[in-house]
């Protein structure tokens, strides 16, 4: 099941790298692109979507990285509050020895 698997995952990114070139081939014009302060040099079409879709690829993946980071040292320190709780809980429901 697993090289069924990778040879399908590789099969995918055989697609859609012969997509991006067939892409980039069909729009070749050149174009700069104007910021407020700077101007780009002139590249293809292609060039600025496939860069934009790699930046915000980038860029996904560090916001996903930081929010699992962040969710994770909130799950630790629950988790340790809970034990702590716990263990006060047990103290608490403990018969006290009342002898006299």
């Amino acid at each position: 099941m697993a090289g069924i698997q990778k040879i399908l995952v590789l099969l995918i990114v055989l697609l859609v790298i012969v997509i991006t070139l067939v892409f980039s081939m069909n729009n070749q014009m050149s174009v700069s692109l104007n910021f407020l302060l700077f101007e780009t040099q002139p590249r293809g079409v292609a060039v600025w979507i496939i860069l934009s879709f790699v930046v915000g690829a980038v860029l996904g993946i560090l916001i996903t990285l930081l929010t699992t980071f962040r969710i994770s040292v909130s799950r630790r320190n629950l988790r340790k509050r809970l034990e702590k709780a716990e263990l006060e809980l047990d103290k608490a429901a403990t018969p006290k020895d009342r002898s006299l």
